[in-house]
């Protein structure tokens, strides 16, 4: 991801825009596989942040010590948050980004205090814990239950949203710098934060009574410290799901925003609302969109499996358009990637090698995934290339003729530096 994030951060540093990768893949390589990535890009954020929206009510009710499994209150709080969240993405960039500072913050101090706590309650090998072993880092897991590639598909998926930063990098002070700061410091912050929630938070109670748990952060928190302490963490996951909501239409918008501009979507989606300058009509589609199926979800429980399937094919979509965008930076940089050692491993070597791991990855997952699995993501395939047909001869985007570029290179740059 760290690899990945920096070429992100080489390819703004090209060309900040709103469609980041759709329009790097689509001017570093090729228009139609530009296409297809802003499409599993769209799809991505879709499924993420209403995976994130279905959940949240059982949290809310938690907090206010109701049923958790009431469907009319799940669907008036799914409904409510994506609405709010929508005003305040339509609202203003500057709002939004506050917003999401302070939810963050009580978020993750509470995260991070009971991580330790549960750490050292585990190390402390208190009543009905798990103790660490070996087995914890074991490629396998313990006794052999594990899978690594299922592991890191949840890493991926779990990870995503780091690259946020970079879909408002054309409202942002210094757009070709500040994006790319952002996503590695936002990768890195990740790890640690992940690394010491797993760690920490799994051993408090068993893997039996964990994998029954209905809601296992809740539990683990009342193991920890009783009834209250699980409100808190309540509080923290429903604060978690509103900015991730919040951030998924936020970064959904402006996707959608990006490739409307090039008539590869609805021209109108690619407008600029006057008054509050955001993408007012991209918004209102991704927020409506979201909320629409949140309702679908959570009322009509027979295509409930059809969506978790997708759910848990969502880091493949991720890792696919992360592929996409590691091959862009090679292809637009391979002019430098000779021209000395540390270009040779930056923009040639990891990038190749984080592509080759993320496919390797896909395949092997897809390999033992369920047939319905499988059927899901050749679907969001192939819903891509109709997409791409009507946007193409239909729409009759002037995207699907754009020329390649590539960078010059140390080399021209010197010589062009010279002649001037």
């Amino acid at each position: 991801m760290l690899i990945i994030a920096n070429a992100y951060r080489r390819l703004n540093m090209w060309s900040a825009n709103a469609g980041a990768s759709f329009e790097w893949v689509g001017r570093a390589i090729n228009p139609y596989l530009g296409f297809l990535t802003g499409w599993l890009m769209i799809v991505g954020f879709i499924v993420g942040t209403l995976s994130g929206v279905v959940v949240l009510g059982p949290s809310v009710l938690a907090v206010a010590g109701s049923s958790a499994t009431s469907t009319w209150p799940n669907v008036g709080i799914a409904t409510a948050v994506g609405l709010v969240m929508l005003v305040i993405a339509v609202v203003g960039i500057r709002i939004t980004a506050r917003v999401q500072v302070v939810m963050a913050l009580v978020e993750y101090l509470i995260l991070v205090g009971m991580s330790i706590w549960g750490l050292v309650y585990v190390l402390g090998h208190h009543a009905g814990s798990y103790p660490v072993t070996s087995g914890w880092f074991s490629p396998s897991g313990i006794g052999g239950q594990g899978s690594i590639v299922g592991g890191f598909l949840l890493a991926v998926f779990a990870y995503s949203g780091w690259d946020g930063g970079v879909y408002v990098n054309e409202e942002v002070r210094e757009r070709r710098t500040n994006p790319g700061r952002a996503v590695l410091i936002a990768v890195a912050l990740l790890a640690v934060i992940y690394t010491l929630a797993q760690v920490g938070l799994q051993g408090v109670i068993s893997p039996k009574n964990l994998a029954n748990s209905g809601a296992p952060l809740i539990s683990i928190a009342a193991a920890l410290g009783g009834a209250g302490w699980s409100k808190v963490m309540a509080l923290s996951i429903a604060l978690s799901v509103v900015a991730t909501t919040g951030a998924g239409i936020v970064v959904g918008a402006r996707i959608i925003f990006g490739m409307a501009r090039y008539r590869a979507l609805p021209a109108v989606l690619g407008t600029v609302n006057r008054r509050f300058a955001t993408p007012a009509a991209a918004s209102i589609l991704f927020g409506l969109l979201v909320v629409a199926l949140a309702w679908v979800y959570l009322l009509a429980t027979s295509v409930q499996n059809t969506f978790n399937d997708v759910v848990d094919i969502t880091g493949l979509v991720f890792a696919l358009f992360y592929v996409l965008t590691g091959l862009a930076a090679i292809v637009y940089y391979r002019r430098r990637i000779f021209s000395s050692p540390w270009d040779a491993v930056v923009l040639g070597a990891a990038p190749i090698g984080s592509a080759a791991f993320l496919v390797w990855m896909v395949v092997k997952y897809l390999m033992t995934a369920p047939a319905s699995q499988v059927w899901s993501m050749i679907g969001i395939i192939v819903s891509g290339l109709v997409m791409m047909a009507v946007s193409r001869f239909w729409l009759k985007s002037p995207f699907f003729g754009v020329q390649r570029e590539s960078d010059p290179g140390r080399a021209a740059r010197t010589a062009e530096n010279t002649a001037i």
